[in-house]
């Protein structure tokens, strides 16, 4: 038995393996695309490694792929089906918990299970990054800040892993609404490794929610080397920058960085890339520039990937490309799918996402894209204070409350509308897009003086970011 640089245990995982397996970690940390093949090595080298294998179960979830899932379960279940846990470390068993839990639908329980892992062994960083991912994909912005904030006092500041930690925490932080200190924290993640793609997303968030669209273009221009190839959060990053940029109302370099990084011929179509180029083209939408070619390819995209239900928060997304380029019927084929696996479907977190939250807001995707806005209006009402609950950013969920404020709009729903619209400005008072909508609700109630303000507040913020 081996142990890690941290000193943790490791059962049937040889000295041939350690070197590998440090090396898939740091690949993780990084997303680095290479931590498959690095993950694989530590397998060739050490086959009932209880570490490498796990490792390979959390890949095999975390990028929320339905078939990359079905295939790590198959695989983890044939490593489980001849192994002896009585002679593993209790920390061992705690991740082969976890991994299982996750792989049989149970995502929450495995949240838990990664927790208590954190609490009995905080310099654990694989179940620190797991369960980090777990946060985020779960949407609990609480636990994304406190299970690494949790861990970091019994770290080093000379731990060369303290920073990509940094970085992670700082995501949290801003989730939970603590934009400068997040934005402190990344730029200390980023001081002890430029090249924290992580950390860097974690900044940008920062900016995005603070409306500094401008300081953002800034900040990664100046760090284009770090972030614009060659990393698994690189179609991401190239996201955020297309969302500084449709504030700064340059709509042209939008669809510029749309084709050039988002999605095009090259592109792998692995879900997380669709849906950021869904969610940017849904905004376009929104905004009545319809970019009818684009939507076709990218829903050719999610229709050649055939899902089943795996992740609501993906369906969400598939359906706003079949809406936004015409297919209603396949988006309406996609609901009804999901209403027959839900009648049938008596557990699992995905179930839950699904029936509470995904299925709600596809069918508001839908009416809205039939403009029918006050059923679109109706259906996402109940849950937008609850969105979070199947995943993903206050950035990427954005695009469904902005669907809220336009519904609202479109309905003639104006007392509705200006509750929205003075809860986003009170919260976010530098939006160019929420005083265009103000503009247009004002319009709507007769004042063309408040209008006319209105419109210049966008115009300025849009001038000087």
């Amino acid at each position: 038995m081996t142990a890690d640089r941290h000193g943790h245990l490791m059962s049937d995982t040889g000295a041939e393996a350690l070197g590998p397996y440090e090396q898939a970690l740091d690949d993780l940390l990084f997303f680095r695309p290479r931590v498959a093949e690095s993950t694989q090595s530590v397998l060739a080298a050490a086959p009932r490694s209880v570490m490498g294998q796990t490792l390979a179960a959390y890949l095999g979830v975390l990028g929320t792929e339905e078939k990359d899932a079905a295939a790590a379960r198959d695989s983890f279940a044939r490593f489980r089906s001849g192994l002896d846990t009585a002679g593993l470390t209790p920390r061992e068993r705690m991740h082969l918990a976890a991994a299982t839990a996750w792989l049989d639908g149970d995502v929450h329980g495995a949240g838990r299970i990664l927790g208590d892992l954190t609490i009995a062994y905080p310099r654990d960083v694989l179940a620190l990054f797991a369960g980090h991912q777990h946060d985020f994909l779960t949407g609990d912005a609480a636990r994304l800040r406190d299970r690494v904030g949790g861990a970091l006092d019994a770290w080093d500041e000379d731990d060369p892993h303290q920073g990509p930690l940094l970085g992670m925490y700082a995501f949290g932080l801003e989730e939970s609404g603590h934009y400068e200190r997040a934005e402190e924290v990344g730029l200390a993640a980023l001081a002890r490794h430029p090249g924290d793609v992580w950390g860097i997303h974690s900044v940008v968030h920062t900016y995005e929610m603070r409306g500094r669209f401008t300081d953002g273009i800034r900040f990664l221009d100046a760090r284009t080397d770090d972030w614009s190839q060659g990393s698994l959060l690189t179609v991401h990053n190239w996201w955020h920058y297309a969302l500084y940029t449709l504030e700064a109302g340059d709509t042209a370099r939008v669809l510029e960085i749309y084709d050039s990084a988002l999605h095009h011929d090259g592109s792998a179509g692995v879900a997380m890339q669709l849906l950021d180029a869904a969610a940017l083209l849904w905004r376009l939408y929104l905004a009545q520039d319809e970019q009818s070619a684009r939507w076709a390819r990218l829903a050719d995209a999610w229709e050649n990937r055939d899902d089943g239900p795996h992740y609501a928060f993906n369906d969400a997304h598939a359906v706003m490309a079949y809406v936004g380029s015409g297919r209603v019927a396949q988006a309406q084929r996609l609901v009804q799918d999901r209403e027959r696996w839900v009648a049938a479907e008596p557990r699992g977190s995905n179930r839950a996402m699904t029936a509470e939250i995904g299925l709600p807001v596809c069918r508001a995707l839908i009416a809205y894209g039939q403009h029918d806005y006050g059923r679109a209006t109706d259906l996402l009402l109940p849950v937008r204070h609850r969105l979070h609950q199947f995943g993903g950013s206050h950035a990427q969920r954005d695009a469904i409350q902005r669907t809220l404020v336009e519904a609202a709009l479109r309905a003639g729903r104006t007392e509705l509308a200006r509750t929205l619209l003075s809860e986003r400005i009170q919260l976010r008072p530098i939006c160019p897009y929420n005083w265009s909508a103000k503009a247009r609700l004002e319009e709507q109630l007769g004042d063309p003086v408040r209008a006319a303000a209105a419109r210049e507040r966008a115009a300025a913020q849009r001038r000087s970011g």
